[in-house]
């Protein structure tokens, strides 16, 4: 099963099994590259044994508490802070720590295990039950190498993808296969059922009825961040960093460029000859060199053209696994790009999602009657891939095979999660915290499963424990600029004059455009939003179609086992022809059909591999 996920950790291999309980590591070695450091590892007294994937930023002020307690050390790394953690302060321990983390504790003493996964989710940990056995892993493909397992496709879990390009529950395209939730931990004992996970933690966006000014507020995100930046800055290699045009790779790169000497810098833009309307805007090469100059990088960039697309979609998947937001591909060439100079990147992400970087989403639904209008709107804004009165005729193969309603899927996101919902500024706490729960989500799996498959680990300063949590307590009204004209406008003319403003993108995220003008210049502080991705609307119909529709339209082509061909069919032409943008839909199909033949038709081993 380690051997499967050989990729993650190229730098070395352990396992350790005893009585009916076996763990495996691989190792991607960046702080205290020595044996002292080897996993899995054994405690001093023998009782406890760690398998731990990720990094905790804070382990020297938890070692330095550690021994002050008594404790002693005998590596300079963060795995036996996590172990020695978890020993002197049990399950409270995992609260405490600051970074990403996905990790198994076996207590041999009590045949007890611990799993916990980190706040945000950084990490995956995948569960899955067959018999008596419980096997768990960083990556589904590991579960192949395991007598018991049987691989088979979840339906419930085709619905819940095409209907959100994403996965708002713990379930996969795997049947009985689930992921972990993150901020939970589960605990089994061996010979007992498997228990429901606890969390231990939660977002908690808003303002708390704070009265502190917005200057208060905007020091503190400043202070956060830039200590945020600098605790990830630890590591035994060097450390790189993603650098678009924007603001938060910006930010992050200017104050990594400080404190580390010829810092690389790496940037992924598009061939845009054959682009339209504003697709034209999508390559930011020229805006990321004019801030690598700023910052005395040493820059590196890659140019995808149509084609590309075709030519990892392959590995592509087979590194993913279970295909999730948006075309992913340009993420896995930047990995690809960063992974050749080193073994540790710095991303902006999260920037937008904890500090309201969607003003266009969020205002759809920022007045409502009560919460059910409010689930109604947000909902049909987030069932991405297929019209309304193609849903029943897409999912006819499915039959009675997949009876999930995904609009209780939806709602089920809130559930357990208290606020008052008397005022605008609510809805769009809540807004936040169900695209934390859910778009983050997505886009941090598939910036771990992309950037481990070059071996290559991606550090997101952005969600850093105190960070975070001054993001949250900031106000509404100090994140979005034009709020308060947009609930006017709703009030009074509801759905209609208020669509003006649903692409102000320089509204989102004000406070953290305030903090950021320390660090990049104005003209970059205050650029509209741009999102990383391809112009694939027009090469799908153009330089790809050949390939579109030699998958897609091909008799034997597996989709259409579980969905329905000539609503598909019907779908894509829409898009072939310039009737309609349906790029992700056309990405998500291309990505099931090749998941269909890596994870269900073949064994799951690397392309290439005998």
């Amino acid at each position: 099963m380690a051997d499967r996920l050989q990729h993650r950790g190229p730098d070395g291999e352990g396992t350790f099994s005893e009585g009916g309980m076996a763990l495996g590591h691989r190792r991607l070695a960046i702080l205290d590259l020595t044996t002292a450091a080897h996993q899995p590892m054994v405690s001093a007294d023998e009782r406890y044994v760690l398998a731990y994937n990720g990094e905790v930023y804070n382990f020297p002020d938890l070692r330095r508490e550690l021994e002050g307690l008594g404790r002693t050390f005998i590596s300079r790394s963060d795995t036996e802070v996590v172990l020695q953690a978890c020993i002197e302060w049990s399950d409270a321990a995992i609260p405490r720590f600051n970074g990403m983390f996905a990790f198994a504790l076996w207590d041999r003493k009590e045949r007890t295990l611990l799993l916990a996964r980190d706040r945000y989710g950084m990490k995956p940990l995948y569960l899955t039950e067959w018999g008596e056995s419980l096997m768990f892993a960083s990556e589904v493909k590991a579960f192949y190498a395991h007598a018991d397992f049987r691989a088979a496709i979840d339906t419930d879990g085709v619905r819940e993808y095409f209907t959100f390009q994403n996965f708002f529950t713990d379930r996969t395209l795997f049947e009985n296969v689930r992921m972990l939730p993150a901020g939970t931990t589960l605990k089994v004992s061996a010979g007992k059922p498997v228990p429901e996970p606890v969390k231990y933690w939660d977002f908690t966006f808003g303002d708390n009825g704070s009265t502190e000014s917005e200057a208060v507020h905007t020091e503190r995100v400043r202070a956060a961040f830039e200590a945020g930046v600098e605790r990830q800055l630890v590591s035994d290699v060097p450390i790189s960093a993603y650098l678009s045009g924007g603001v938060d790779s910006g930010s992050v790169t200017a104050i990594t460029a400080q404190h580390t000497p010829n810092l690389k810098t790496f940037t992924v833009g598009f061939d845009l000859s054959s682009a339209s309307g504003l697709e034209l805007a999508f390559d930011e090469r020229e805006k990321a060199e004019q801030l690598s100059a700023l910052y005395k990088t040493e820059h590196y960039e890659m140019v995808l053209k149509a084609g590309d697309m075709e030519r990892c979609m392959e590995r592509l998947v087979w590194h993913l696994e279970e295909p999730r937001i948006g075309q992913s591909y340009p993420n896995f060439y930047a990995a690809q790009l960063a992974g050749k100079f080193g073994k540790v990147v710095l991303s902006g992400t999260g920037g937008d999602e904890i500090f309201a970087g969607y003003p266009w989403r969020y205002y759809r639904a920022a007045v409502n009657s009560h919460f059910d209008d409010y689930v109604d709107k947000y909902y049909s804004f987030w069932q991405r891939l297929i019209p309304d009165d193609s849903i029943e005729e897409v999912f006819r193969p499915l039959g009675g095979n997949s009876s999930i309603d995904t609009k209780e899927i939806f709602r089920d996101v809130f559930k357990g999660h208290a606020s008052d919902l008397s005022r605008p500024e609510d809805y769009i706490n809540h807004s936040l915290y169900f695209e934390a729960k859910t778009f983050l989500n997505g886009l941090l799996i598939v910036e771990d499963k992309l950037s481990m498959a070059h071996g290559l680990e991606t550090r997101v300063p952005f969600l850093d424990n105190h960070l975070v949590d001054a993001a949250m307590n900031v106000p509404v009204g100090m994140k979005l600029g034009n709020l308060g004209e947009v609930i006017r406008l709703n009030e009074n003319d509801p759905g209609q004059k208020v669509s003006a403003y649903y692409n102000k993108t320089r509204d989102g995220k004000l406070i953290l455009r305030n903090v950021m003008k320390r660090y990049v210049p104005e003209e970059v502080s205050t650029r509209e939003k741009q999102g990383f991705s391809a112009p694939d609307a027009s090469w799908f119909k153009g330089e790809s179609i050949d390939f579109v529709r030699d998958r897609l339209f091909a008799t034997n082509a597996r989709i259409y086992d579980y969905l329905d061909r000539s609503a598909i069919r019907r779908l894509v032409d829409d898009h072939l022809d310039g009737s309609n943008n349906r790029r992700l839909l056309i990405w998500s199909l291309l990505c099931f059909e090749q998941w269909l033949e890596t994870f269900l038709d073949g064994d799951a081993r690397a392309p290439g591999a005998a």
